[in-house]
């Protein structure tokens, strides 16, 4: 059942990054991987306020945070493709970009884990 509810999180996860890469892409210039910084600063706002809010006041259960932290966040979020995205960058003599893409990727994920947490409390 856990396999499932991680499966079902992340399918929905992933559509919905999908969508906003898509989105952003049609939107803001090419030449940066925004729709990738856009889902990864969403998914670590959400992740921050499941667990420093429901979690941590045991208002969450173990299925509901296997379908939402794990499933859901860990499809919406895309280490793997920022890690493909800033390579290419790289390879691409672009090494500006590339710092910039990984210092905002860093610094803003973490600032919406820590958003969450104060939207939490």
């Amino acid at each position: 059942m856990s396999y499932l509810l991680v499966g079902i999180g992340a399918g929905i996860g992933g559509a919905l990054r999908y969508f906003i890469s898509g989105f952003a892409a049609s939107k803001l210039p090419v030449y940066f991987p925004y729709g990738t910084l856009i889902v990864n600063i969403l998914g670590s706002l959400i992740l921050g306020i499941l667990i420093f809010g429901p979690d941590e006041k045991d208002l969450l259960g173990g299925n509901l945070k296997l379908l939402l932290g794990v499933g859901f966040c860990g499809g919406l979020t895309t280490f793997s493709t920022f890690s493909l995205e800033t390579f290419n960058l790289i390879k691409d003599t672009e090494f500006l970009l590339a710092s910039v893409n990984i210092l905002l990727n860093l610094l803003i994920t973490i600032a919406g884990v820590y958003i969450g947490y104060i939207i939490s409390r």
